[in-house]
């Protein structure tokens, strides 16, 4: 009783102090208030989402380097132009990177269309900025110096081990990177604005917080690109992204986009794959030998993937000093990222990988013919490899 009764004593005091100070329980009142504010405002920079933290990390920078993967697809492409308009509104500058060739005709188009301006690069003293954000793969590739790119940001929807050094979100359950970006835009309180709603004089001054026709059809066609249009490989987040995107697609240039003219060398790469295939069970494996047109063999799979009774392909042809694959599957038992990823892992200067429903890879041409580390390879041991692995014996 004691020690209560000495408590119940100061309680009174103070009561007693605070009647006789008024000055003294204002102050009392608007510390409080600070700390409460002060509290919710830290609480508020721990719970921003991802498109607030990403925004934030660009405007910290004067410029960046915003890099694409080699031979840039459609989604790569539209993440590019993205990340490019949320700096832009952050006073950050961006030069748009991609090593390879842009030659899909579908992926020249989009670049035409949309004058997307993107730099080709062949090492990596040509990027011009110290700071360098990866989308739609989260390891650079495929350019003389590229590992000695750290980026400070990735964003992608690979499998794969790479981070940024201050801002990492990888979703492989998202069927494109592009539904990625979208979100941020939704996190941010951006929206898609109607072509229509903007002067035809070419001098657009697009309101706060907007959307722009451009990106927002080339993030529509990245999402529809990298999910078979909306049918293969799928997030419920996709289709989220391409609904909140819709009210602001310009539909003239998306169907220039999705409808280019197809060069005669696609026609027949495709032609060569149907023509010389093989069948094994439910999976089929062609070899197209040299194309000028790398971008010729994903084509020639998805081709190839349409004919009845196949469940999982593989096209591997040649472009310059190496073999290109492409595979696709429908078959719940190949996992087409990991059947290349397993049979190319050990060979010399080759890789690959990818999803469940797509993946790619490439090999050195001269280190299959065992001109450097390692025995070699004959293309029909790769193409026994191939068909091993997709019925699961690698």
């Amino acid at each position: 009783m004691g020690r209560l009764a000495t408590i119940g004593d100061g309680i009174d005091a103070l009561a007693s102090s605070l009647a006789d100070e008024p000055l003294l329980v204002i102050g009392l009142a608007v510390l409080l208030v600070v700390l409460v504010a002060g509290g919710g405002y830290l609480l508020r920079g721990v719970t921003l989402g991802s498109g607030h933290r990403f925004a934030r990390l660009l405007g910290s920078y004067d410029s960046v380097a915003v890099l694409m993967h080699p031979d840039p697809d459609p989604d790569a492409m539209a993440c590019a132009l993205a990340v490019a308009e949320i700096a832009t509104d952050r006073n950050t500058e961006t030069t748009l990177y991609y090593p390879g060739e842009i030659r899909h005709h579908e992926n020249r188009a989009f670049e035409t269309v949309l004058d997307a301006g993107f730099k080709q690069i062949e090492n990596v003293g040509d990027i011009e900025e110290q700071t360098a954000i990866l989308v739609d793969h989260n390891e650079p590739r495929e350019f003389h110096g590229s590992e000695e790119i750290d980026p400070v940001a990735v964003v992608d929807h690979h499998p794969g081990g790479g981070t940024g050094q201050k801002f990492t979100d990888v979703r492989t359950e998202y069927g494109s990177c592009a539904s990625i970006l979208t979100e941020y835009f939704e996190d941010l309180g951006w929206e898609p604005i109607s072509p229509d709603n903007i002067d035809d004089s070419g001098d657009v001054d697009l309101p706060a917080e907007t959307i722009s026709p451009t990106t927002a059809t080339g993030l529509l066609y990245g999402v529809q690109s990298d999910t078979s249009q909306l049918t293969n490989g799928c997030a419920a987040e996709d289709f989220f992204a391409a609904s909140f995107l819709y009210p602001g697609i310009d539909n003239e240039k998306l169907d220039r986009i999705a409808n280019p003219e197809m060069d005669p060398e696609s026609l027949d790469v495709k032609a060569q794959a149907i023509n010389e295939r093989e069948i094994r069970s439910a999976f089929a494996i062609s070899d197209v030998g040299a194309v000028s047109n790398s971008d010729s063999i994903p084509q020639a799979a998805d081709e190839l993937r349409r004919l009845e009774g196949i469940n999982a392909v593989i096209v591997l042809g040649d472009n310059g000093e190496k073999i290109r694959l492409a595979g696709r599957s429908d078959d719940d038992r190949v996992h087409m990222g990991q059947v290349l990823e397993a049979v190319l892992e050990d060979i010399p200067m080759s890789g690959g990988g990818g999803h469940a429903r797509m993946g790619g890879g490439q090999c050195s041409i001269e280190h299959m013919k065992g001109l450097g580390p390692g025995e070699g390879l004959t293309r029909a041991e790769l193409r026994e490899r191939l068909f091993d692995a997709m019925n699961g014996e690698t």
